[in-house]
């Protein structure tokens, strides 16, 4: 058993290799449609506003600005979801913050773009129940906060010990 542990090491470290070039491709695409998204973002605000003045009380140019700007900043977040300490384990709760906000900013974006006129009530009570879901987890699965008490009444642990 001992003669196959070093096979198994070499092994994991080829694919920890693979692990890290897919997380660099994965970040410069995420780094080219950011940037490329945040360029369209741009030149649209600049064209309202030379355009039409870019009428703030319209419901329709906010709903379109804010919409691109969630999508640039998903774009961030996803990018930083696949950098964030690249060291820790996949299932590491850091990881999951990440990734449940991702999702709550997709379905935020979600309510900001939607088309109230059109909307079947069913749909916002769906995104509404996704939101109050991933929101619980998120609240669940929190960083435990510095000098809090402990949950059995105990007091926090102490730097040295």
């Amino acid at each position: 058993m001992m003669k196959r542990l070093p096979g198994f090491f070499q092994m994991a470290r080829l694919f920890d290799l693979f692990e890290e070039g897919v997380m660099l491709i994965l970040t410069l695409l995420i780094v080219v449609i950011a940037g490329t998204s945040l360029v369209h973002v741009v030149v649209a605000v600049g064209r309202m506003v030379l355009t039409s003045g870019l009428n703030p009380t319209s419901p329709e140019v906010l709903q379109g600005i804010f919409g691109m700007f969630f999508t640039v900043l998903i774009a961030l977040e996803f990018k930083h979801s696949i950098l964030v300490l690249p060291d820790a384990q996949p299932h590491s709760m850091i990881r999951m913050r990440s990734v449940l906000l991702i999702g709550m900013l997709a379905t935020v974006r979600k309510f900001i773009v939607i088309d109230l006129k059109e909307v079947d009530v069913m749909e916002l009570l769906a995104l509404s129940a996704a939101v109050l879901s991933l929101g619980i987890v998120y609240w669940l699965v929190r960083a435990p906060i510095p000098g809090a008490a402990a949950p059995t009444g105990e007091a926090p642990a102490t730097p040295e010990g």
